[in-house]
Order: structure tokens, then sequence, then C-alpha cells
């Protein structure tokens, strides 16, 4: 009958156990790269930190929309997009592929495109006229306001909420 011994340092136990030593080693005390020479070594701070970006992504402050002061943002020329739903203004500019001019969304952007994403209806006929009062919704059914919603919270996650959309006389 063998030992304990025996049996654990076999030619194959002993390499498995070294291997995993070998590797503990490098998890505890990971090795550290350093400059050949001090040139290397960073003096300012742009050479220290070279992951920065070219330009500063443009800020987006939150303020109160109109539908007329909405309608500017529709990704014309370059600029940026913003639509609304349910009250909620989003900047949808990382999404210009959707809501830009060539967009298969571009009607709703400069909109409050609250109906349109309710009714999963991206027609023009969905888009309230910008000079009349905002739609108040009261005829969708209560799985239509559920899908208003569900959209509501998309875009919460994925894009930046910069406004709060209000009658045009309540500016």
């Amino acid at each position: 009958m063998s030992t304990l011994a025996e049996s654990l340092f076999t030619p194959v136990n002993s390499s498995i156990i070294l291997l995993i030593l070998y590797y503990v080693k490098d998890m505890i005390f990971p090795p550290v790269s350093r400059p050949k020479n001090a040139a290397e070594v960073p003096t300012t701070y742009e050479k220290g930190y070279t992951w920065m970006p070219a330009k500063h992504a443009p800020t987006v402050l939150y303020q109160t929309y109109t539908p007329k002061t909405l309608v500017k943002y529709d990704g014309q020329n370059g600029e940026r997009i913003r639509l609304a739903i349910d009250g909620i203004v989003f900047d949808v500019t990382a999404g210009r592929n959707f809501y830009g001019p060539d967009g298969m969304y571009g009607n709703f952007a400069g909109r409050d495109a609250s109906r349109g994403m309710a009714k999963q209806s991206f027609d023009v006929e969905m888009l309230t006229p910008i000079d009349e009062p905002l739609d108040k919704l009261q005829d969708l059914d209560a799985s239509e306001i559920e899908n208003m919603r569900g959209w509501v919270e998309h875009f919460t996650n994925k894009y930046i909420i910069c406004g709060k959309l209000v009658e045009n006389d309540a500016i």
C-alpha cells in the first residue's frame, strides 16, 4: 500500500504543482515593466496621459424646450439631434444613423415622438404640428402607454436627458 506522499509526488503531479505555483507567484507578485532609460520616464502631464481625446466632447445643458425651440435640433448640417418622449427631451446625436436627416426615424428629430413611440409607428402623421398644443395622448390605451414608457426607459439608459418639453407659451 502506497503512502499519501508517494501518490502526491508522482512526476505528473509534481509538474502540475510546480505549474500552479508558478502562476500563483505571478498573480501575487506581477511583473513590473520599467523604462530602459531616463528619457522614457514622463516628465509632464501630456506625456504621462496618452489616452486623452483630441478634443473634449461638447457639453449638453439641461434646459426647457417648446415644440418651436426643439425643432431646430433636427440634425441638419451636422447639428445636434434631440427628440422628446413623454415630456423628456433626449440628445440622440450619438444615434445619428437612426435619427439623423437620412435615418429611418429621422422624422422624429427635433420633435415630440411620444405618439409614434407609443403606437410603434414612424409615420409623419404621428407628429403634432409644432405650432399646435402638445399632444395629451388621452386616446392611447394602457398597452400603448406602457410601450411609450418602455421607450423612455430605453432612451434613458442609452442617451443623455437634456431637458423637458413644455407648451409653446409656457416659457
